[in-house]
């Protein structure tokens, strides 16, 4: 899509996963249709270790429905697979038993939006997802969302055509925010810290800088500034200390950004807390291709109505650039795999504006639209919390410690 593009109107998503093993290595494959024309919008794919067969097709849903959010918000979907157990689950009609099943069904639902229908396929006709997750698990493509061009649409429509496929007990609240008031004594909700790095010389210049461009570390004064939050952090670390009004404690884990702006924050933070530093590339910024190292006027300058387009419609991307839909979609894949994997925990997450941006948003359940709307200091802390129902509330934006 363009930001000329009227978009569709209604949307499918084709989802699947496996395992080879049952448990054993195992990936999702998730392809984002026009339900109208067909047309392939977009897809993800990704290995996930060793999981279950079901645990597999949870995640190409959710998967799914990630993608449907990023390029198509505010659009009727459908959801089609070939696993029973998923649709019948996410339909309402069979109940959620599996403890490993929870938490995976109560992502999804937050997910999908009011009205999603979920169909269930034969096998041969969710050919196109069954693929992707072979492709990733022999290694014959690469892991991630990938935005499908008119080529490569006409080629899979083509492909689909010459195999004869056909192209185109339910719990929780759906964020219910009196669940999470409700349940607040008896649950522990898990933390997550968003800490955006410090300054860089190309903060100071107010240049793009994304992934793929010149990789800037912090200045003197992005150092002081990732010192002012890791001794804040650290407070909360303290023999005794209590969970304070903004809801954070004493940090159990910290994942930063692969950049290195980020992981000198993070490392500044990790040794005030005596922790290690796990790395994510989801969690970097937006490719801003051919901007990058550019001001805000200059990009304005040489492409005005590209730029207004970006600012408009999140599925436009700077050229050779990443759009703003695509790291929502990578940065609520990060943010789902901390919750479920860190249940009742407090995550720092070191990170940049984009992909801070985009977990706020998930975590309000907003348009992707939305992101342009907030101002995010350097070096500041955002936090968020998450109930076991799916409940997620934003308890501090922005906040810069003295």
């Amino acid at each position: 899509m363009s930001g000329g593009d009227q978009g569709p109107s209604r949307v499918r998503v084709e989802a699947d996963g496996g395992s080879r093993g049952n448990p054993g290595p195992a990936a999702y494959g998730a392809v984002l249709r026009d339900a109208d024309t067909g047309r392939v919008l977009a897809e993800d794919a990704q290995t996930i270790g060793r999981a279950t067969n079901n645990v597999a097709e949870y995640r190409g849903a959710i998967a799914g429905l990630a993608l449907a959010a990023g390029y198509a918000p505010g659009v009727a979907v459908e959801v089609r697979m070939d696993s029973k157990l998923v649709v019948e689950q996410m339909a309402g009609r069979w109940k959620v038993k599996h403890p490993d099943m929870r938490p995976l069904a109560l992502r999804a639902q937050r997910l999908a939006p009011e009205g999603t229908t979920w169909t269930w396929v034969p096998r041969e006709h969710n050919a196109a997802a069954d693929r992707l997750v072979n492709a990733v698990l022999d290694g014959e493509r690469a892991e991630g969302v990938r935005v499908v061009d008119e080529a490569e649409r006409a080629a899979e429509d083509d492909a689909v055509a010459g195999r004869g496929d056909d192209p185109r007990e339910r719990t929780g609240s759906r964020g219910d925010p009196l669940v999470g008031w409700r349940d607040r004594e008896q649950t522990t909700p898990t933390t997550i810290v968003l800490l955006r790095h410090g300054v860089t010389a190309s903060t100071e210049a107010r240049l793009f800088s994304g992934r793929g461009g010149s990789d800037p570390g912090l200045t003197d004064h992005g150092r002081a500034q990732a010192a002012r939050a890791a001794a804040w952090l650290a407070r909360r670390a303290g023999e005794g200390q209590a969970v304070g009004l903004d809801g954070v404690g004493p940090v159990d884990l910290v994942v930063s950004s692969p950049l290195r702006r980020c992981r000198e924050t993070a490392q500044v933070a990790a040794e005030r807390l005596g922790l290690p530093v796990a790395v994510d590339d989801d969690l970097a910024e937006a490719a801003f291709g051919d901007w990058d190292g550019l001001t805000f006027p200059e990009v304005q300058q040489r492409w005005p109505e590209l730029l207004e387009a970006w600012l408009r419609d999140p599925t436009v991307a700077p050229p050779a650039g990443e759009s703003g839909a695509a790291v929502a979609v990578r940065t609520a894949r990060a943010l789902g795999e901390l919750v479920d994997g860190h249940r009742g925990r407090t995550v720092l997450v070191v990170s940049h504006v984009t992909p801070i941006k985009a977990a706020v948003r998930e975590t309000l359940d907003a348009s992707v639209q939305v992101m342009h709307r907030m101002l995010l200091a350097p070096a500041s802390l955002t936090v968020t919390q998450w109930w076991p129902d799916g409940v997620a509330v934003l308890r501090t934006f922005s906040y810069e410690p003295e």
